[in-house]
């Protein structure tokens, strides 16, 4: 077996953007407490699978997967938003999961009239719970990433990568 040279998720490539990242976090815990008042634990958890699709942090999708199990959500359900199809989830939240992934495509600078449709769908207080949970899950899949990454150049790339990441690259 050959072995890949570059890492090919998304990670953290230096502390300055994880410090981002946290601060922003930290500068809206209230927008991440009124997520969990304002979305139900399936949607958190299908908003959540979107990102990590695109992210492809093995951590945690096995980790959502679970939670989202937990929360009532199908497996069946679970695998079209893991391959980034929304048609079995609730015509209610389809909107926010096609933002979540659109969000995470542009590494969390999505375009401008993509979030002005967030808004007029959800309102702004929602848009802004979605969002907050949008980034907490952005910290955790680049986290996950960046500890594969870390495994990935001290192994010389035997380690840390996934039979998906071979696939790809």
């Amino acid at each position: 077996m050959s072995r890949v040279s570059v890492f090919p998720r998304r990670y953290y490539a230096g502390l300055r953007q994880f410090l981002a990242d946290a601060a922003w976090l930290f500068r809206h815990r209230a927008q991440l407490r009124q997520a969990r008042v304002m979305l139900s634990p399936a949607f958190r958890e299908r908003l959540m699978l979107a990102v990590t699709a695109v992210n492809r942090c093995r951590y945690c999708s096995f980790a959502h997967t679970r939670m989202a199990l937990a929360a009532g959500v199908s497996n069946a359900e679970i695998a079209q938003i893991l391959d980034l199809a929304f048609s079995d989830c609730p015509p209610d939240e389809a909107p926010a999961l096609a933002y979540a992934q659109h969000w995470a495509e542009t590494d969390a600078a999505p375009d401008p009239a993509a979030r002005e449709r967030l808004l007029c769908e959800y309102g702004v207080i929602r848009a802004e719970a979605i969002e907050a949970v949008l980034r907490m899950i952005r910290v955790g899949n680049l986290l996950g990433n960046t500890f594969d990454y870390l495994l990935f150049r001290l192994s010389g790339g035997r380690f840390g990568l996934t039979d998906d990441d071979r696939r790809l690259v």
